[in-house]
């Protein structure tokens, strides 16, 4: 009998895979690292063969755990949204690095389209901007610059990080796999009609990218195709982008409500309806799922630089021993002491887009300490949120409350620092790992476990609702001292920038 479901969640600095029982259980998880490649300033790159290895032996791991592949009732898929993979489609290997999401190296190539009056057009066809981060450019400047792409001829096949999983996962042990890509990561490559939900031939065009090499945009649940690597035929069931993949984990399924996930980025959506919307305050239109061909919306807004910037204060700073410590130390100071971190480290996402930026450090003095720096570090996730709360709010899509879930809430001062600084309730899951739960959702839905995700959401489990008490005054400062570090950052000149007003 099949008891569970088995998700593959491929993020960016890690790959898990995940059993999940039907109450949303979790019940095991095995996970791998992945190697970060850094081969310039400013550009990011994995080793696409290693993902898949990796992804291999923990969803290996986890089918024994399981008890086999009779056990197992679907698979799930979530992953990093954006890379972009490409590989040969007779030998199945890849031909050049996987450009990652925070990979800039595409900056020029955005600011000479948006010069040339271009990005009006991208987004009133895709609901995004023009952006390195998204997928277009990086396929573009990959066949410009990497002959043996072109070589490939009508054998290159490019996807995103779900579309090589499933290649490889269907291929089996050799020979040619099924080649789609679910329509909440065709919505980020710039490539896809956010109305029409396929592939559009300007944009295409636009961005250099050879529609034969393509993959087919299908549904977020439902048989996708079976592997046979673990020792039985498994179906492929469910899969959406990491983000869309919480929201679905943090049930928000109604219009109007949102989640935030602070992984290696920090990523707030929310649920839009069934048209798609249109943002005046820079933020992204996307494709929240789509199920029996019919498509929900979400508005996004995305910050580049979370839980990886506490990364960089570990590992590269050497501010801290683990990440743990970094609750303790923001607890250890009774405030930031005049000091703000704009943690820019690839550039700024929304609302104010600026891949050139970099980050900053202010308010230094000699009474400051590392306890600062650390809290200033952690105040930054509140603040960008509330940046983003402001613009949501100036499209007509404020939000009442806010689901939040990603490795960074366990600590539960950034937790409750959300809630005073949004001045909402935030509401964190008792199961925080929401973007493998929604995976789990739609496979759920795909096999026929769940008649649709309204029924699926009883995996969701029990929430933990933190309260705003911080006193309004105290919220002012703290956000008139953040808007002038972020404007000195996004404009270099904080002195001509406006205090914050809560009026």
């Amino acid at each position: 009998m099949s008891e569970f479901i088995l998700v593959i969640d491929e993020g960016t600095t890690s790959t898990r895979a995940m059993l999940f029982a039907p109450d949303g259980a979790c019940i095991a998880s095995e996970a791998r690292d992945l190697t970060q490649h850094y081969p310039r300033p400013g550009w990011v790159e994995h080793d696409a063969a290693e993902i898949w290895t990796k992804t291999q032996e923990c969803a290996a791991a986890m089918v024994e755990r399981a008890g086999g592949a009779d056990r197992v009732a679907a698979i799930g898929i979530t992953n990093q949204r954006e890379t972009v993979v490409f590989w040969d489609k007779r030998t199945g290997k890849p031909l050049a690095p996987a450009i990652v999401w925070q990979d800039r190296r595409t900056a020029d190539i955005c600011a000479d389209l948006r010069e040339r009056g271009e990005e009006a057009a991208v987004q009133a066809r895709t609901g995004l901007l023009l952006d390195p981060y998204f997928s277009g450019t990086k396929i573009g400047w990959g066949l410009e610059h990497w002959p043996q792409l072109r070589a490939a001829g009508d054998n290159l096949a490019i996807g995103t990080v779900e579309s090589w999983l499933v290649w490889k996962l269907t291929a089996g042990e050799g020979g040619c796999g099924l080649h789609v890509t679910d329509a909440t990561n065709a919505s980020r490559t710039l490539l896809m009609g956010l109305g029409s939900g396929q592939w559009d031939d300007g944009l295409i065009d636009l961005f250099g990218a050879p529609r034969s090499s393509l993959a087919e945009i299908i549904d977020c649940a439902g048989e996708f195709g079976r592997t046979t690597l673990f020792g039985g035929a498994i179906p492929i069931c469910g899969m959406a982008g990491d983000q869309q993949a919480a929201t679905i984990g943090q049930a928000c399924l109604k219009r109007g409500d949102a989640k935030a996930t602070f992984g290696t980025g920090a990523f707030i959506l929310a649920n839009a309806g069934t048209t798609p919307p249109r943002s005046k305050n820079r933020l992204l239109a996307t494709v929240g799922w789509q199920i029996g061909g019919k498509r929900t919306y979400a508005i996004e807004g995305s910050v580049f630089v979370a839980g990886s910037l506490i990364q960089w204060l570990r590992d590269s700073v050497g501010l801290l021993g683990d990440a743990a410590e970094s609750e303790a130390l923001a607890r250890s100071v009774a405030d930031n002491g005049g000091v703000y971190l704009v943690p820019a480290l690839s550039g700024i996402g929304a609302p104010w887009w600026k891949p050139e930026a970099r980050a900053a450090i202010s308010g230094l003095s000699f009474s400051s300490t590392r306890a600062h720096i650390v809290r200033a570090a952690l105040e930054a996730m509140a603040h960008q949120a509330h940046d983003l709360k402001t613009a949501f709010a100036a499209d007509g899509a404020d939000w009442g409350s806010l689901r939040i879930d990603g490795g960074m809430v366990r600590n539960d001062w950034i937790a409750q620092d959300l809630a005073d600084m949004l001045a909402i309730p935030v509401e964190r899951p008792a199961f925080t790992e929401t973007t493998a739960l929604g995976a789990a959702m739609l496979a759920g839905v795909g096999c026929g476990w769940f008649a649709d995700l309204d029924a699926a959401s009883v995996m969701r489990g029990t929430v933990e609702t933190f309260t705003p008490c911080l006193p309004k005054d105290t919220r002012t400062v703290r956000l008139n001292g953040w808007h002038g570090a972020i404007r000195s950052v996004v404009e270099g000149n904080a002195a001509g920038s406006a205090p914050y007003s809560d009026a």
